[in-house]
């Protein structure tokens, strides 16, 4: 997920934070944890997974998943856990250890303007809280309304897991939960409605069913309500507030995470109820929209928990509308490792109903016989057109068009290029061919001649701006090029991830070592001397903080990838640690000096200077190689 820091938190307190927080601390409020040696196990949150692989290192303060292969420091871990970007990441970290986020770059009227705000989710969600509890009490007193969900098929577990609520009857009962039943509070946060012509008010819920609607941080933000009977409106939902927007939120996305990535997909339906009693029966990974269309917004949420996410919409015209926007919201997200499928079910039939006429297994053959995204778009574009005729093809190509170019580059844009291409009954490349021009009008039309290509220039760091690159003498992108993915690990690669793991052995270098280290040629002698530096300026770092500031380094590449996958295991006794490192590092001065040996010998017969040298180097390697030779040995 994408980083919104956008300068507002200076770096220096993204550094200082990640000092003050305990790794083990925070993922252990969301993983059980158990101590394995230097490191604490635990079951992938990430992934479903039967044997711990997740490993949690307080000396590194890093997480990594040995099965997916996910990694990262306290503010990433609860970006891909919690679902939060990052600026949200960093104020729950700081409100867990007691830091106050300033902020940078920002005048005293914006610091004091986004303070305000703050304080006022905050204190909005607080109202909401107290209400969803009262509504939860009255559920346990309501008969009626517990005999409604017990015909619906929920269980009080599911009700409780769901915080499920009942709104009373009566225009007023909210002025016995809150004191102040005027305070404008109740009506900013959608619970009480004020009649303008005479300022009466009035509690919006009443004699309804209620669902709290919760943010990927459990904050109740909104309700939605239902009658028990079928008086109109069905269902009524929380207005939009400075917490709530129905275009962003999705239904049960809170209670919905850990089952998401266990099934390895999300389902998403239109109504509440749909979502609870899908849960009740086997689906937990079930959420809702909230009484409007998918939006892009809310496929980008989604897509923080899973690559796979079904589509189960009411069988009836509704349901294709509504699938349909679902299509277009999706578009954009498809690329080729990620899955979009659509379920339609009977048209008498919304997914609350067919699981509970027909069962889980008949639901869950409607998801594997679901119809993939690039189905259903060949199916959306040649809708209303006959395909027999040339002109029925034509227009398909029409309609295809701008959902084709919605996609993103990839294998399956050119696969359903060519799909379209064999409906329209021509060529490839001339369907291309057209498309391309009808983009790009020809010159005398006043746009660009065809075939013109625009050219990206950036790629956004996924951790935010690239600070510090300028300063550095070498080019990051240069360095990059010369890091194969999988290169083999070399034994600069492992001095370094050993320094990088535990920065005190640094102190305890011999001057040739660090010469050796320092000559090393790009990137790892640069990064070795980084490394240095930032011993001599600010003392003995984890790997974490030290990731914090190489954001935007030259060596940031290398440092990443020496530290993430199976390879960078650097646990375990530090006696044992330490020599390994001495082995490496004699094995590197052995290799230098071989180099130099064979510049020497040239000259040497002729130059006493440089055969003095010669020598010297030669009774330097041997007694290196003796000591690894006992070494092994030992």
């Amino acid at each position: 997920m994408g980083d919104n820091r956008a300068v507002s938190i200076p770096q220096s307190f993204i550094e200082e934070l990640l000092a003050h927080v305990d790794m083990v601390d925070v993922v252990g409020r969301y993983v059980p944890l158990k101590k394995s040696g230097a490191n604490f196990m635990g079951l992938c949150p990430f992934h479903a997974e039967k044997s711990p692989s997740f490993s949690v290192s307080p000396s590194k303060q890093f997480f990594h998943c040995f099965g997916c292969g996910k990694s990262g420091d306290a503010i990433g871990f609860l970006m891909e856990h919690a679902g939060l970007d990052f600026v949200e990441a960093v104020h729950e970290l700081a409100q867990q250890v007691g830091l106050q986020v300033p902020e940078e770059h920002a005048s005293t009227q914006d610091k004091a303007r986004a303070a305000a705000q703050r304080q006022q989710r905050a204190t909005l969600t607080e109202v909401l809280a107290r209400a969803a509890a009262a509504y939860g009490e009255e559920l346990r007193k309501s008969p009626r309304a517990i005999a409604y969900l017990k015909q619906r098929g929920v269980s009080g577990a599911v009700a409780k897991r769901y915080g499920l609520g009942y709104a009373p009857e009566g225009w007023h009962k909210l002025a016995g939960v809150f004191a102040h039943y005027d305070d404008p509070l109740l009506e900013e946060a959608g619970l009480v409605i004020v009649q303008p012509e005479d300022h009466k008010r009035y509690d919006r819920f009443r004699d309804r069913v209620m669902f709290p609607i919760r943010n990927v941080k459990g904050e109740c933000i909104g309700f939605g309500g239902r009658v028990l009977g079928d008086e109109k409106p069905k269902y009524l939902n929380s207005p939009e507030t400075p917490v709530f927007h129905k275009g962003r939120e999705l239904y049960g996305l809170f209670e919905a995470r850990s089952a998401i990535r266990e099934h390895g997909y999300a389902l998403v339906t239109e109504g509440y109820m749909d979502v609870v009693a899908l849960a009740q029966l086997g689906f937990p990974n079930a959420v809702a929209t909230l009484g409007t269309a998918c939006t892009p917004e809310h496929v980008q949420k989604l897509l923080r928990f899973t690559d796979a996410v079904v589509f189960s919409f009411d069988g009836d015209a509704a349901g294709r509308r509504a699938a349909r926007k679902a299509l277009d919201a999706a578009l954009p997200h498809a690329q080729d490792t990620r899955s979009f499928k659509f379920l339609f079910l009977p048209p008498e039939h919304d997914p609350d109903s067919f699981i509970r006429a027909w069962g889980r297994d008949a639901f869950a053959r409607h998801i594997g016989d679901a119809v993939p995204l690039s189905r259903f778009l060949l199916d959306a574009a040649s809708e209303g057109c006959d395909l027999g005729t040339p002109e029925g093809r034509a227009q398909m190509t029409h309609h295809a068009r701008p959902l084709w170019s919605a996609l993103p580059e990839g294998l399956l844009k050119r696969q359903l290029l060519g799909e379209f291409a064999s409906l329209a009954q021509i060529d490839a490349a001339e369907l291309s061919e057209f498309w391309a021009q009808a983009q790009h009008p020809a010159p005398g039309a006043g746009a660009h001649p065809a075939g013109t290509k625009q050219r990206g220039g950036l790629i956004a760091h996924p951790r935010g701006r690239f600070t510090g690159a300028a300063a550095s003498p070498y080019a990051a992108t240069a360095w990059r090029a010369h890091l194969p993915r999988s290169a083999p690990t070399s034994r600069a690669d492992h001095a370094v991830r050993l320094l990088l793991s535990h920065m005190a052995f640094l102190e305890e270098l011999a001057p040739e070592d660090h010469a050796a280290l320092s000559a090393l040629p790009p990137p790892h002698g640069p990064l070795f001397i980084w490394l240095e530096e930032q011993l001599h300026t600010h003392g003995v770092q984890t790997w974490a903080l030290l990731r914090e500031r190489l954001r935007g380094h030259a060596c940031a590449p290398l440092a990443e990838k020496l530290m993430t996958g199976s390879h960078a295991q650097t646990e375990g006794d530090l006696h044992e640690l330490r020599a390994e490192l001495r082995d490496l590092l004699n094995r590197v001065l052995i290799e230098q000096i071989k180099a130099e040996e064979s510049t020497l010998i040239a000259t040497a017969s002729q130059d006493p200077a440089a055969l003095q040298r010669y020598r010297e180097l030669q009774a330097r390697r041997k007694a290196l190689e003796a000591a690894h030779s006992l070494r092994l040995h030992s």
